[in-house]
C-alpha cells in the first residue's frame, strides 16, 4: 500500500489525468475454472494503454499517479 502526503501547492502545480477505463470478463478455458476480470486504462492525451491483470494492480497504478502529483510518497 502506498500512502501519499499532500503538500499545499499553488493551482499551477496541480496535474490533470484522464483515462478511458475498459474492463471485461475473460471466460475460463475449462468449466472447473472461474472467470477473471481484466482492466485497461488508456491515457487520453498520449493514447498509451496499460493493461492490468486485476483490480488491485490497476488501483495501485492510479494511486502512484496521484502520489507523483504530490511529489512525495511513503510506502507502508
Amino acid at each position: 500500500m502506498i500512502t501519499c502526503i499532500m503538500m499545499a501547492q499553488s493551482p499551477d502545480h496541480l496535474r490533470y489525468h484522464a483515462y478511458i477505463l475498459r474492463l471485461w470478463q475473460e471466460r475460463p478455458a475449462t468449466s472447473d475454472q472461474s472467470s477473471v476480470w481484466r482492466f485497461s486504462l488508456e491515457d487520453t492525451r498520449t493514447r498509451q494503454r496499460r493493461g492490468f491483470a486485476d483490480l488491485d494492480k490497476m488501483l495501485a497504478f492510479l494511486q502512484t499517479q496521484v502520489c507523483e502529483s504530490t511529489n512525495q510518497r511513503i510506502s507502508d
